[in-house]
């Protein structure tokens, strides 16, 4: 693929999570097994929104335009989840394991552990090489648990960007260009 082609994406990827702990690890670090996070139904969508304002002359003569908000989310549907699930997606989770049962509390303000996690979405492509997105931040809009007879539902997430480095950074889109 030469500079400049366009690629159609096609296909769903692999999401990985790990605790931040101040810099984005390297691509091997991260994408490992360790930190896969469960398999993802329904694919990953990133969001990013900004707000404007305009600022204007009553005679309409001069005006300018800043961009006074940015928001990023990345939206993804977890299809498989055990204890340990609900630790990387709930501020307030509690995990204990013992004589063979794992017991999952959630809830309770003082119990927010205010950690944030790297997270990585990677859509592998054999001929027009991967795309890899990454974020920093929290799942901040809850969850549903259904239990259903005939359908599975899975844990639909939004995690919220927040800024990983000094110039305010909310999302890293890296994609491979095979060298001609």
């Amino acid at each position: 693929m030469a500079k400049g082609d366009e690629r159609i994406v096609l296909g769903s990827g692999k999401v990985y999570m790990a605790e931040f702990t101040g810099t984005i690890p390297a691509d091997a670090t991260i994408e490992t097994e360790t930190n896969r996070f469960g398999k993802i139904t329904g694919g990953a969508t990133l969001e990013y929104k900004s707000t404007y304002v305009e600022v204007k002359d009553d005679l309409n003569t001069v005006s300018k335009v800043v961009v006074t908000d940015e928001e990023v989310l990345f939206k993804t549907g977890q299809l498989m989840v055990n204890g340990e699930t609900f630790k990387k997606i709930t501020a307030t989770a509690r995990v204990t394991e013992a004589a063979g049962v794992r017991t999952v509390k959630i809830g309770g303000l003082a119990n927010q552990d205010g950690k944030k996690y790297v997270i990585r979405f990677v859509h592998e492509s054999e001929t027009e090489g991967d795309i890899r997105v990454t974020i920093v931040g929290q799942n901040q809009s809850g969850f549903t648990l259904s239990f259903k007879k005939d359908a599975n539902e899975p844990l639909n997430l939004e995690f919220k960007a927040l800024p990983n480095d000094t110039e305010g950074t909310l999302v890293i889109l890296t994609e491979e260009i095979p060298v001609v």
